[in-house]
């Protein structure tokens, strides 16, 4: 049983070595307190109660040919950042899953990090147990124009995908993007002209933005001490000024007509992203025509992940409900 193994044991196994240091990317959880702590202490400390489901769903997935980097050797020798870019494959065993539409799923982590280990394994093993396969993409962090650089992360993982799509039994062109917080903003960026039409890839099936930052103009005067700060700011995840940035595609709400049906998941105590970040841009889906559906926790913050514990637990099965109920 998973619950009485500690990190250490789980992330030092041999088997999952060539994702283990992507679990958080950029931290080194060997130096925290808590990579002594078993799954259940996790649970009963942090709160982290779903990590069981994701750690057993890799370890299942990595007996296959599970881990893809995005650039070879060659390529990441000048830019370090892209050693950590990976495409990792969770098949479902559902014998449909080949007919249907793959996930590709984006965790969050504030451009800093990517937190496979909370917003990306165990989410996976939802989508396997509805019969969808899933690829997890951890993409460049602490890079200058973070965003615009996962455009290119996003655009290569796809030609991976179509590259090897015999072995993956799939149709790379049948797809559904989902994304967590700063992967929420990626997976929304990725339908404006700075995503899939500029690499021109086909558009998605369908999108699920969970707690997904969306909106430069939202973020107040007030947040900020001075306009250098709130340039440096942009600069650093999009490569321009925080003016350009809301005069752009990079301004979500004001760029949706590109926009596949959407569903968005969030919780009204979220403070690190308001719930108006989500609310506007359905406001923009719905009077643009586009099919949308928002899900509003009562209780909860950032970061719920895949839910369990809290009213949003099971809300990728409601998602993919919805996109099989009314879209497909």
């Amino acid at each position: 049983m998973l619950m009485n193994k500690t990190m250490k044991a789980l992330l030092e196994d041999p088997a999952i070595a060539r994702i283990a240091p992507e679990a958080i990317s950029t931290w080194d959880l060997s130096k925290e307190e808590f990579y002594h702590y078993t799954l259940q202490e996790m649970k009963d400390k942090m709160g982290w109660g779903n990590l069981e489901r994701g750690f057993t769903r890799l370890f299942e997935a990595a007996r296959g040919d599970y881990y893809h980097p995005l650039y070879s050797e060659a390529e990441c020798a000048d830019a370090p950042a892209k050693k950590r870019a990976s495409l990792v494959w969770f098949p479902s065993d559902d014998k449909e899953a080949d007919k249907r539409p793959f996930i590709f799923l984006v965790p969050g982590g504030g451009f800093v990090n990517v937190w496979n280990l909370t917003e990306g394994w165990p989410v996976a093993q939802h989508f396997n147990a509805k019969g969808y396969h899933v690829f997890i993409l951890t993409y460049q962090v602490r890079v200058h124009a973070t965003a615009v650089q996962a455009m290119g992360d996003m655009a290569r993982a796809m030609a991976i995908i179509t590259a090897h799509q015999k072995e993956f039994h799939l149709n790379p062109d049948r797809y559904i993007t989902c994304g967590f917080s700063a992967g929420g903003y990626l997976v929304c960026l990725w339908n404006t002209q700075a995503g899939y039409p500029a690499f021109h890839l086909p558009k998605p099936q369908a999108c699920f933005p969970i707690y997904p930052c969306t909106s430069y103009r939202l973020m107040n005067a007030e947040e900020w001490d001075n306009e250098a700060e709130k340039d440096d700011f942009a600069m650093s995840g999009l490569g321009c000024t925080m003016e350009e940035a809301r005069n752009s595609c990079f301004e979500i709400p004001e760029h949706v007509e590109g926009f596949p049906p959407t569903a968005l998941f969030l919780a009204a105590g979220d403070e690190l992203v308001p719930p108006e970040h989500s609310k506007k841009v359905a406001r923009a889906l719905q009077a643009a025509g586009i099919p949308c559906r928002m899900e509003i926790g009562e209780t909860g913050g950032h970061g719920f992940a895949d839910g369990t514990g809290m009213c949003m637990e099971g809300w990728p099965e409601r998602a993919i409900e919805w996109y099989e109920g009314e879209i497909r």
